[in-house]
């Protein structure tokens, strides 16, 4: 399998090269990222528990899918295929927002990154890929909030970082 690029920005998102993931993780160097918040009718956000076998972060639950955009792909193409390929199912996304963080993982990688955020509502259960996704489920977004305070050990540093940001964005704008 051939190992994927990630896109090199600077922090006006302009894209100034690539370089393989492994080793933008490795370095801690700032690339493109979106992270994808499915919600249903009843305003629950759907999540993913990440598979056993992922190199980090295995078994912690995470919004319903984040990744990176390949080169020539739009926030809203990228987030589109791989909600496809994590979830089995599409949906109309809308891109909210997007900042900058940097996340260190125990096993010595960092995410850097410039993440662009998106929502879009679906209410049927997905069809997981079991190669990206051990688990899923529905949650309020006050349920998660209180659960990720309660246990935060349960969910990746990133989602803990982006969901702040997402609760923030929906306490300032009506969607």
């Amino acid at each position: 399998m051939i190992e994927e690029n990630v896109i090199l920005v600077n922090e006006k998102d302009e894209q100034i090269g690539l370089m393989p993931k492994l080793e933008a993780h490795e370095k801690a160097v700032l690339h493109r990222a979106f992270s994808v918040f499915i919600l249903n009718s009843k305003n629950e956000m759907m999540l993913q528990q990440r598979a056993h076998h992922k190199y980090h972060s295995p078994l912690l639950w995470t919004n319903t899918c984040c990744s990176h955009q390949r080169e020539g792909e739009t926030n809203i193409g990228a987030g589109t295929r791989r909600l496809n390929e994590e979830m089995g199912f599409t949906a109309e996304l809308k891109e909210l927002f997007h900042f900058i963080y940097k996340a260190p993982f125990d096993n010595g990688l960092t995410e850097h990154e410039l993440d662009h955020v998106m929502i879009g509502y679906y209410n049927d259960a997905p069809v997981i890929n079991p190669d990206e996704v051990e688990n899923w489920k529905w949650m309020s977004i006050e349920a998660v909030q209180q659960d990720m305070q309660e246990s935060p050990e349960l969910y990746t540093v990133w989602f803990k970082i982006i969901f702040d940001e997402f609760y923030h964005f929906l306490e300032d704008h009506k969607l």
